[in-house]
């Protein structure tokens, strides 16, 4: 009986402890826990959907992109990202209030602890960042791709995201961004572009067939991507609420629409629906419905989705003729599919539905100007910024891996493993500079 004091004690304890602060609400914060969690485990699922569409000598070094996303962009979130982007600040750049966390606990950030806000948010600046990954597969080396990608999440990410959702300018001019169409799909779709091009093509690009070694992993993780992207949008509302059902609906029903116009585009060129082309068909319809979520109605969801599939699936295949090796077609799907989103918000956009505004075809023609400004500053932001952070990684350490290491593939030559092997190894991987192995005392060399 003592014994089962003690632990009233301890439970009474522990749920006075677990009290919601003042104006928090424990219906939103249930959902957002649930979709903080869903958009973390985006990262791991692009790591699968890009991992699937490399060569097999490159796929860990492929996955491992993302997977350092969390521990590099996740703690430079946490100790300055965050209050650069959502700090009190100007029209540019959020304040350093909460630098290393000051001020951040479990008082209420709108009806949730401030704590879960920042999390939340940090998990989309790591997604972005890990999506410019799939520009320079197969030839970038991970020491400078680590530095890079910190850079970038504190110096381009958090920038745009200031100015987008935390009190910059393009908000303050009406852009109509629900869940990231600019701040994240158009941002990383052109550091894509601009590291594809800083660093040249791969050894082997148009030399010969470069095919992927997985593609039933790539349909994994764009079936978890499309999974986890429900909370993308959903959770963007930060709230369970009404906006957060349209998001949810606009979600499962944009993509199906791009799939399908997709796989009929594939049917009438080729004759063929490839799976590769349905599993970026999804991406590409997720990323347009991203800016669009909340602010449209689920038909115009539909035709949003419909009418993405076109100049993605075209600038893909041009894309291809040409010696622009951005490998896995960041620019494609998540650029190209972010300016389509983006100003077809401004297009779609319905009041009655989103109590926010209007867009061209329900009377506000100037909401479709806005959206084309806020794209073109995220361009000419990111193209720059990416250049110039490019520039400064080189400064310290090569981009690019050595023709060597290209062949024999950045898991051995960056992580010194392999994904697949065959008995003890397909390639045996030694230190250079090992002493010889000891003769057998008393045998014969």
């Amino acid at each position: 009986m003592r014994h089962l004091g003690t632990l009233r004690g301890v439970a009474a304890l522990g749920l006075s402890g677990l009290a919601l602060a003042e104006g928090v609400n424990g219906a939103d914060t249930a959902w957002m826990l649930v979709s903080t969690a869903l958009v973390l485990l985006m990262t791991p699922a692009l790591a699968f959907f890009y991992g699937g569409l490399v060569r097999s000598k490159n796929a860990l070094n492929t996955m491992m992109m993302s997977f350092a996303a969390l521990a590099f962009v996740g703690v430079g979130w946490a100790l300055l990202g965050y209050t650069l982007a959502f700090g009190d600040g100007g029209r540019f750049l959020g304040s350093l209030q909460h630098l290393f966390l000051k001020g951040v606990g479990l008082e209420a950030k709108g009806t949730i602890p401030h704590v879960l806000f920042l999390a939340f948010q940090g998990t989309f600046a790591i997604i972005t960042a890990a999506l410019v990954s799939g520009s320079v597969v197969e030839r970038m080396r991970f020491p400078a791709y680590l530095a890079f990608l910190t850079l970038w999440g504190l110096l381009v990410y958090a920038p745009v995201a200031h100015w987008v959702w935390g009190g910059g300018f393009l908000g303050a001019l009406g852009a109509l961004d629900f869940a990231g169409g600019t701040v994240v799909h158009i941002n990383a779709g052109v550091a894509g572009l601009v590291a594809a091009l800083a660093l040249g093509p791969r050894k082997d690009f148009g030399r010969q067939a470069i095919l992927p070694h997985s593609v039933p992993l790539t349909l994994l993780g764009a079936a978890l991507l499309w999974f986890g992207w429900f909370s993308f949008n959903g959770g963007s509302a930060l709230a369970a609420n009404a906006s957060a059902a349209l998001a949810f609906a606009n979600t499962m029903l944009a993509p199906a629409a791009t799939l399908l116009v997709w796989t009929l585009l594939d049917l009438l060129r080729t004759g063929k629906a490839t799976a590769v082309g349905a599993a970026t068909a999804i991406v590409v319809g997720l990323v347009a419905v991203t800016p669009a979520a909340g602010f449209v109605s689920p038909l115009s969801a539909l035709l949003l989705g419909a009418l993405a599939a076109f100049p993605s699936y075209y600038v893909l295949l041009w894309r291809a003729r040409t010696r622009l090796d951005d490998s896995l077609d960041v620019f494609a799907g998540h650029g190209v599919g972010g300016i389509t989103g983006a100003l077809l918000t401004g297009v779609l956009a319905q009041k009655s539905w989103n109590g926010v505004a209007d867009g061209l075809l329900f009377g506000n023609p100037a909401q479709l100007g806005i959206q084309a400004l806020a794209v073109a500053v995220a361009i000419l932001y990111s193209a720059l910024a990416t250049f110039l952070l490019l520039k400064l990684v080189a400064l310290f350490t090569p981009l690019k891996a050595g023709a060597r290491e290209e062949g024999l593939g950045l898991d051995v030559t960056q992580h010194g493993e392999e994904a697949y092997t065959s008995g003890e190894g397909a390639i045996l991987v030694l230190s250079e500079g090992l002493p010889p192995a000891p003769k057998p005392a008393g045998g014969r060399a």
